[in-house]
């Protein structure tokens, strides 16, 4: 890849953006963030995301825009809502953004972003089989990447374990609110790594989220058969993976 693009994550809290360098992955602006709206319904975001993407573009006006969203997205529709409005469930939500915008952008799952920027710039890069991107945060989001191609919406942390969806016991938000230690919450890791590995067999995992700043405190307590790294973009691989997703297709759903 070569050239610039934008990059645009939005999430609950926060939507972030940057000018991209598509040959090296380093931003070339500042990295932008507003606080999403209350409420997180489209049209505070869409209103939001407008006025970000005008700034960026005051820096480079030309580029691609990719925007990246915390929700199942298929054919530009948004099927799910995770910490923002659930009137997002079930819009057009790709042809929203691009009548706000004025002009055609490339619109993806977060998740499956974060992954693809650890595919083109990242732990991922250059790795042969099934990489398995898994970020923990208030959820768990996932992306398959099979030698670099990304296969869209993987929703492994909607995995039923137990009774439950396993986000909802091994996410760090359930570490933090069950003020769980290191090795409590690495036991639930274990089971949720090794229900992943029977199923898919991976070559790679990576793990993405803020937590993955403290790696060093959980990975090493896992006993896996797959080799586990941390993420290398963490809170700017979202607006990485957008923006490099921004000139490339990926490959069409079914």
């Amino acid at each position: 890849m070569s050239g610039t693009a934008v990059g645009i994550d939005i999430g609950g809290t926060g939507i972030k953006g940057a000018v991209v360098d598509l040959s090296s992955g380093e931003l070339l602006s500042d990295r932008i963030k507003i606080p999403t709206p209350k409420g997180g319904t489209p049209d505070g975001i869409l209103e939001t995301t407008v006025e970000l993407v005008t700034q960026l573009q005051g820096l480079e006006p030309d580029a691609p825009v990719g925007v990246c969203f915390p929700a199942v997205v298929k054919h530009g529709v948004t099927l799910s809502a995770a910490n923002i409005s659930k009137k997002w469930i079930g819009l057009e939500a790709e042809k929203l953004f691009e009548q706000a915008l004025g002009r055609d952008i490339t619109f993806v799952n977060d998740a499956d972003a974060a992954g693809y920027a650890e595919a083109s710039f990242g732990a991922a890069r250059g790795v042969d089989g099934v990489a398995l991107m898994t970020t923990l945060g208030t959820g768990i989001g996932t992306a398959i990447l099979h030698n670099g191609t990304l296969v869209p919406n993987a929703e492994f942390g909607h995995l039923e374990i137990g009774g439950h969806d396993i986000e909802t016991l091994a996410s760090n938000s359930a570490r933090e609110r069950e003020d769980l230690s290191w090795e409590e919450w690495a036991k639930r890791l274990q089971t949720f790594y090794r229900a992943l590995e029977a199923y898919l067999s991976p070559d790679l995992f990576i793990v993405g989220g803020g937590v993955s700043k403290q790696h060093a405190k959980f990975l090493p307590l896992l006993d896996l058969s797959t080799p586990i790294v941390p993420a290398v973009h963490r809170n700017n691989a979202g607006i990485l993976g957008a923006a490099a997703l921004a000139v490339r297709t990926i490959p069409p759903l079914s």
